[in-house]
């Protein structure tokens, strides 16, 4: 995310840096399903996306538009938080209609509030959700979901699936709060050093 986020910064014409990001954005929805299937408490989960949501908007705003607040596009976090709560949704065990319904309504209301990644982000949530108990399927669903953008760049998130696939299932050092916070910071910093550096965003 950090190499993506300072290649789309300072160095737009140089894809590497953004063929490179591509994987994250499939990781964080895998490891989101993950929390939500685990996670003792699905409303302060999604309490806390909301809050970081609110926290990283001024500092996503400066590093990608130069502006406080820009209404024309809302940081991931929101589309994270849209994904956690349709995840607790469809897990009131309602019928396929319904959870399609559900599922179309999301990608709607991203839309809307134009959320980065908007609608395909509700959508690779879903796969990585419906596919969780059929790894080989959900890393197919996961690749595949690479490739239905106009634009070459996002196909090289398909490489993400590789270390999906080598996932164990067991949880790692806890570490969720160092993530939540290095996201919005880390924007500050290339915002800071964007006009440092006399960058025009």
């Amino acid at each position: 995310m950090l190499i993506d986020h300072i290649g789309a910064i300072f160095f737009p014409s140089e894809f590497t840096f953004r063929y490179i990001g591509r994987l994250a954005f499939p990781i964080f929805c895998f490891l989101l399903v993950e929390g939500v299937c685990y996670t003792h408490n699905i409303r302060l989960y999604m309490l806390r996306l909301g809050i970081f949501a609110l926290i990283s908007e001024i500092p996503y705003d400066l590093a990608f538009h130069g502006k406080v607040l820009e209404f024309e596009g809302q940081n991931v976090f929101f589309t994270l938080l849209f994904g956690v709560v349709l995840l607790y949704i469809l897990k009131m065990d309602h019928e396929w209609p319904v959870k399609v319904l559900e599922i179309l309504l999301f990608m709607w209301i991203t839309v809307i509030m134009k959320t980065d990644y908007s609608y395909k982000g509700i959508l690779l949530i879903s796969v990585f959700y419906f596919f969780r108990e059929k790894r080989w399927a959900g890393l197919a669903g996961g690749a595949l979901w690479n490739f239905l953008w106009n634009n070459k760049i996002q196909e090289y998130g398909a490489l993400a699936m590789i270390p999906i696939a080598l996932y164990n299932g067991e949880r790692g050092r806890s570490m969720k709060y160092f993530f939540y916070l290095f996201y919005p910071l880390h924007l500050v910093v290339l915002f800071v050093l964007c006009r440092a550096t006399g960058y025009r965003i």
